[in-house]
């Protein structure tokens, strides 16, 4: 049966009214709204310590007051210790008119979250450091001590080399840019070492009418050879290149715009020409620990009097078996009658250009750290960055240091990936 209800009129009369509503709020009320959410490009609040690493080794620094605006806006806090910038003439107010915050105490500086060193950590220094710190410095392996790395364990902070940075293409951008400077630089240095003034062999690197020029050897066909190769032959002198890698050789060729003598380091040639050379020039670089020695000690012996090597791969241990590191206050000894130039920071010597170059590569590489939540978050996703790691968190990362020293090393990427 079909069901129905009836309602007695004074039910019905009790029904409320039905109240008219405008369509054009039915229709607002029916349509997707916007949600705006706040955000802001400053991911992270960091504070970035730039110690004071000037002396008479060292003028450069890391970061100069141009490119604090970029860091600022990508919420770092920036401490600069005093007189930081003076070895490469910039003074405190050039950073603390924007935004940097100028500390007096070389203890306060090292409680930063993020420190950028221009010279390597010095043992006095790794002291006052503090658990889960990130260090970005230069990493000298001929200074390199077992001690060193031990107490970097102890402190369980997160080490760069510079040196070891990658790019995006697989480059190293700071070496290369390095290398720019030293390249030009190792010439100049050069010309005035052969003086006689100097105890050299009293030549021109460009001869004159009637004299041959100098006879200029470079090991290496990379980004040094190229600069160095340019400034030679601009003096007029007369240059060849060695290196094993044929494709460096001809890229070498083609970026000089002309042909220079070139030829593998294995070859007979090769110790024949440095025999006869006023100037070798080692510009080997290692992609991961200690450069190869090319150059016995038997063929230094044999080297001319008053000949010049300039070994610009002593960061990485030289490549010839006589180099010594030396500083720039002391750059160069004699050994065999052969003058000796061993300095690991010589592109210091224009430190203001060197400096600006530098900080070119370390600002946008901070500030996209920034954006993907902080150095550390973004170790796991740049493998260019994770290449130059060498200390995580009491673990050593890299391979040839753990050979060299004996110690316990571990594949960072293992960490990562377990999420440590």
């Amino acid at each position: 049966k079909r069901l129905t209800h009836k309602y007695t009129p004074a039910i019905m009369s009790e029904r409320p009214k039905p109240i008219s509503i405008s369509e054009t709020i039915i229709e607002g009320s029916i349509e997707t709204q916007v949600q705006k959410l706040q955000y802001s490009n400053q991911s992270v609040q960091l504070s970035l310590g730039i110690p004071n690493d000037c002396n008479q080794y060292e003028k450069r620094i890391s970061l100069v007051p141009t490119s604090l605006k970029p860091l600022f806006n990508c919420g770092y806090n920036i401490l600069l210790e005093e007189g930081a910038g003076m070895g490469a003439l910039y003074k405190d107010m050039e950073y603390t008119e924007r935004g940097a915050r100028l500390i007096h105490s070389k203890q306060q500086i090292f409680q930063s979250d993020i420190l950028v060193k221009m010279a390597p950590l010095g043992i006095e220094e790794i002291h006052m450091l503090r658990p889960d710190q990130i260090i970005i410095s230069p990493l000298h392996l001929p200074r390199l001590t077992q001690e060193y790395l031990d107490l970097l364990k102890q402190k369980r902070v997160i080490a760069f080399a510079m040196e070891y940075i990658k790019d995006m293409d697989g480059s190293y951008p700071f070496v290369r840019i390095m290398s720019e400077l030293a390249g030009i630089q190792a010439i100049h240095i050069a010309s005035n070492l052969l003086s006689s003034s100097q105890n050299g062999k009293g030549i021109l690197l460009g001869g004159v009418s009637g004299v041959p020029p100098a006879r200029v050897v470079i090991i290496g066909a990379g980004v040094v050879a190229e600069q160095a190769s340019r400034a030679a032959i601009g003096f007029g002198a007369d240059v060849k290149v060695f290196d094993n890698n044929i494709y460096k050789l001809k890229r070498l060729q083609n970026q000089l715009g002309q042909r220079v003598f070139t030829s593998t380091i294995n070859s007979e040639i090769f110790e024949k020409e440095i025999l006869e050379a006023d100037l070798v020039i080692g510009a080997i670089h290692s992609k991961s620990g200690r450069t190869p020695v090319v150059v016995s000690e038997e063929v230094v012996q044999n080297m001319q009097d008053g000949s010049v090597i300039i070994d610009i791969s002593i960061d990485q241990g030289g490549c010839f078996a006589t180099s010594e590191i030396r500083s720039i206050d002391n750059p160069t000894y004699e050994k065999y009658g052969v003058i000796h130039y061993c300095v690991p920071n010589i592109s210091s010597l224009v430190a203001r250009t060197a400096s600006i170059a530098l900080s070119n590569i370390l600002t946008p590489l901070l500030v996209e750290a920034s954006r993907h939540g902080g150095m550390e978050s973004y170790l796991r996703q740049n493998i260019g960055l994770r290449n130059g790691a060498y200390m995580f968190k009491g673990c050593l990362t890299n391979e040839y240091l753990g050979k060299k020293f004996s110690m316990k090393s571990m594949d960072i990427n293992l960490f990562l990936s377990t999420g440590f």
